[in-house]
């Protein structure tokens, strides 16, 4: 029973540690299949023009995007 608690407390303490990593960096998740890129889309929208309020939101992803790690 004594190797069951140090092993599941050790999977613990590397989880935590793992978390707090990804919570310090401040770097967002990311998927490895690679979303609509993959599939060769390149935008959710297909607007020649953006409406301003998406404008708005790829400047903010954007700015997010230039301020992430890796």
């Amino acid at each position: 029973m004594s190797l069951f608690l140090l092993t599941f407390g050790l999977l613990i303490l590397i989880v935590t540690a793992m978390a707090v990593g990804v919570i310090v960096q401040k770097k967002s998740m990311a998927s490895s299949c690679g979303g609509l890129g993959a599939v060769g889309v390149e935008k959710a929208c297909d607007c020649d023009d953006p409406c301003d309020r998406r404008k708005k939101r790829l400047a903010k992803e954007q700015a997010w995007k230039d301020n992430q790690i890796l």
